[in-house]
Order: structure tokens, then sequence, then C-alpha cells
């Protein structure tokens, strides 16, 4: 047993401590390094896990892996996932989720399938390129201490047992379901009344076998629901649903997996990678902010796996937390703009969770009508079901943003720009005033600045939605639109400011 003694204990402190290096603690500190804040990251692990977790996300996660600065590099390791379709035991289609394969509102696909391992290997690449983040692995974070001016945590290193106290002004807890951190905010989690036992198996394909198909595939049953998902290369996954009197020694029986998985492949057509059962939960805490202490990321929210949502709906919370810490750390807000956080994210999440949980619903009980309620029917007669892009819930942002305008908690779209670039690429982790046209030289402005031509897919994007400005959060949500010239004056002299250092008007 390793010795966590006092001996040899030290301070050291950084602006933001993060507990946990997993996706949503790693995006975290890579957005709050961009924004020139000092992070130190604790994970008890020594390295990567190197088997699959998570293995899908959409556009709008992609897009903050942009602002991250890892993109272009995941790009490369992921592939376009073509969509989920859920079907009964006899093969008839009850729902079907279509996903582009083109290039959608983001600027990106619609939705990737992953190999997690990957993703977190080129977010730890990038955190090593910034000398203001410190990860310790193989840390465990023992106890959280809040004082009046900052937090001490206090770490144990498991290779050697040392002692560490850690300082900083804020603490997020990135720490998973059993979160040290929730657990000293005094947080309970509140329970939506999902609760399933489910066998996730992931194989290694040792040949080509197109007919298994690219598209996810719910197999919907009250006698034993299973998925099936494509993932990169020669990966794939199944999950299998388990009745209360079958124990997890007993399902994972290699016989008892391959017996689940003999109506796709044999033994001959596959190595198992991983096996392993997960009890599905629909759960949200309570409080997700004390004074110096955050959670994000499964810390705050669990959701059942079947929108695929629960990795990004941890991404989302990064990126909506990390302007906002930034602004506090660096003295550009008051700390009073950090109660928005569980404002504006919780009810979005939520969101994601309640339909997950209804996917759920559909797929234990072959509820035709629930199918229907969840999108629309086609032609055939069969329903189909629309991406969901829930808004934020209300705030006023600390004071920042007091006014109500059409949009306000919107994502906004990233179109390409006249020049071929992205958006976010012009604008950065900044807010930004999108003009139609030419802002007036009378009307100072707060913020950078982007003007487009009526030509423009920039313009058109605005047209779409019955305005001629609008205000962009750092984190693309829309802050505040305009229809006319004295609302766009109103607007852009919001102070709203900037949490990344050297961000200038980008006309």
């Amino acid at each position: 047993m390793t010795d966590c003694s006092q001996a040899g204990m030290r301070l050291d402190h950084a602006d933001v401590i993060i507990v946990g290096l997993g996706p949503t603690g790693a995006t975290l500190a890579n957005l709050l390094a961009k924004c020139g804040v000092s992070v130190i990251i604790l994970d008890r692990e020594a390295g990567i896990y190197d088997l699959p977790r998570a293995v899908q996300f959409d556009g709008e996660t992609m897009r903050v892996f942009q602002s991250a600065g890892i993109s272009e590099s995941l790009s490369k390791e992921v592939i376009v996932n073509p969509g989920m379709r859920f079907v009964d035991p006899d093969g008839e289609l009850l729902l079907d989720w279509p996903r582009s394969q083109e290039i959608g509102p983001q600027g990106w696909h619609a939705s990737y399938r992953f190999h997690q391992p990957d993703l977190e290997r080129l977010l730890r690449e990038k955190l090593a390129r910034r000398p203001n983040v410190s990860v310790l692995t193989s840390m465990v974070a023992t106890s959280v201490n809040v004082r009046k001016r900052d937090v001490v945590v206090t770490c144990c290193n498991l290779r050697n047992g040392r002692v560490r106290n850690l300082s900083s002004s804020y603490v997020v807890g990135c720490d998973g379901a059993r979160s040290l951190v929730r657990g000293v905010m005094g947080s309970e989690m509140f329970d939506l009344g999902f609760k399933e036992r489910w066998l996730v198996v992931d194989v290694l394909l040792k040949g080509d076998r197109q007919d298994l198909g690219d598209h996810s595939i719910q197999y919907c049953s009250p006698d034993r629901p299973m998925t099936y998902c494509r993932s990169p290369k020669n990966r794939r996954r199944w999950e299998i649903a388990l009745r209360d009197d079958e124990t997890d020694e007993q399902i994972t029986e290699k016989e008892r997996i391959w017996s689940f998985l003999a109506p796709w492949i044999e033994p001959g057509d596959a190595e198992l990678e991983r096996c392993a059962v997960y009890t599905f939960r629909s759960e949200v805490a309570q409080t997700w902010r004390k004074g110096r202490l955050m959670i994000a990321g499964d810390a705050a929210h669990l959701t059942p796996p079947f929108m695929g949502q629960g990795m990004c709906t941890g991404i989302r919370d990064a990126s909506n937390l990390a302007w906002k810490l930034a602004l506090c750390v660096q003295g550009a807000a008051g700390c009073d703009i950090l109660d928005s956080y569980q404002d504006e994210r919780a009810p979005n999440a939520r969101t994601f969770i309640e339909t997950a949980m209804r996917l759920g619903g559909l797929i234990n009980t072959l509820d035709k009508g629930s199918a229907l309620s969840l999108g629309s029917r086609d032609v055939t007669g069969v329903a189909s079901m629309e991406t969901v892009s829930p808004p934020l819930g209300p705030s006023d942002v600390g004071g920042l943003i007091s006014i109500d305008t059409p949009h306000k908690g919107r994502l906004f779209p990233q179109p390409v720009l006249g020049d071929g670039r992205l958006l976010d690429d012009v604008v950065g982790f900044s807010p930004a005033l999108i003009v139609r046209g030419e802002l007036s030289r009378n009307v100072p402005a707060t913020v950078p600045v982007v003007e487009c031509s009526d030509d423009s897919a920039l313009a058109a994007t605005l047209a779409g939605l019955d305005t001629i400005a609008l205000l962009l959060r750092p984190d693309r949500y829309i802050a505040a639109s305009a229809k006319t010239e004295g609302e766009v004056e109103a607007i852009a002299a919001l102070a709203l400011p900037s949490p990344e250092p050297g961000q200038v008007a980008a006309n």
C-alpha cells in the first residue's frame, strides 16, 4: 500500500487547479491556457487509458476542439458518422436519425466516430506545448480546503507516496461520477429516473466486414435491447442490456459474450478488446458552483448513451466555463459571472439527458408512438429525428449582457468567410460583433468587429436569423442581436471583455 505521509510537502500555485485529465478537464485546461491562465491538472492515472470509452462527438464539440487547437489533427483520426437507426426484432425501421455527410452549420460534420485515446493524446500533446500548464499524473487529490483568498488541494503521488499541497484561486472538478470536488461542495445528484446495466463489448475485426455497415443500429426489444456502433479502422462496439438476475461475472464470460455477438460475428472474425459492465444513469448535480469550487463533465451530469452526448455535454461545460473563469482571473469581470455557469449549462444538459431517456424508452419498449413523438413522419411512414440543439438557460452573464433580444443563448453557426477561413479561426476565443455591411464610424465597438458583404455566407446566416448584426460570445453562443441601426449601436456598446489576449478588430 502506498504511504501518503506528510513528508516532503511543498506548496505550488496556479490560477486554476483542474482535478481530472479526461476530455473535459484537458479541453478546459487548453482553453484556459490559451487565455493566459496558469493551470495545474491532477490525474490519478499514470497515462492515457488505452481502451475505448466514448465513441461519438458532434459538430459543436469539434468546433470547441478547433478553439483548443486540435481539430486539424483530430480530423485525421476520425470517421464521419452517417447516422443512427432504430429497428424492431424483425428489422423494421422505427426511427431514423440521419446525419449529413456534408459539412454542416458548425463548419464541421454533424457527427464523428472516434477512438478516445486518440483524442486524449492530441489534447495532452497540445497541453505539453503550453508553458503555463503543469500536468501531474499518478497524483490523486485527497482533500480540498477552501480558504478566504484561495483553495488548497492536498494530493498524493501514487508513485512514491509523497504529498503535495497545491493552491489556486479556483478549483474545477472534472473528476467523474464519484467526484471528490462535488463531495466537498456538498452537492447531491438529482436522479431523473433512468438506471440500467449494460454490457459494453469492443472488438478488433480481423478482416473487412462491410456487411456490418457504418450506421449505428439500435436493436429495440423489450426482451434484450442491443446497440451496434462503427468506430475508426477495425474497431466495432456492441452494447447489450442486462437483466437484473444476471451477474457481472456471468455476463462477462467469453462464451457468453460470443453468444451475444453470434448474429453478427464469430470468434474467428474478431479479437475481444474490452468488455465492461456499466450502469447507465440520468443524473444532474444540484449545485455546480460553490464559491471557488466548480464541477464539470460527469461530475455535474450523467446521461444514458443513446444519443452519444455524454462527452459532448462535458465539452460544452468546458467551453462555457473557460472564458468566464479567465475573465475572473484577469480581473476583467466580477466573480458573479460564474453564477451564470450552472444557470446556462444545467437546462441545456438536462435537455440532452431527457431526450436520451426517451430514446432509451423506445429501445426498451418498442413503442412506435414514442418514435413518432421523437421525430416527424416521412412519406414512407417512418419517423425521422432531427438533431437536438437546445439553447442555454437564461442568464445575464454576471450583468455583462442584461438586454434580451431574439436568439440570445442560441449557438451561432460557423460559415466560411470570404477569404476561405472559418469564422472562429478569424475571431479566436473572443467575443465579436458580426455586422452585415459596414459598421458606422459613429458607433464605437467594444469588441472585435467582423464586417461582411451582402453576398457572403456570413451575411446569409445573419439574414436567416432576420438580423443585421449580433454580438457573439467566446463560446460561440449569441449574446445579443440587432435588427435596426439603433439596436446595433446598443449591442456594440455592451462591455463584453475578451478572455484571449491580443484580440483586435477583424474587418
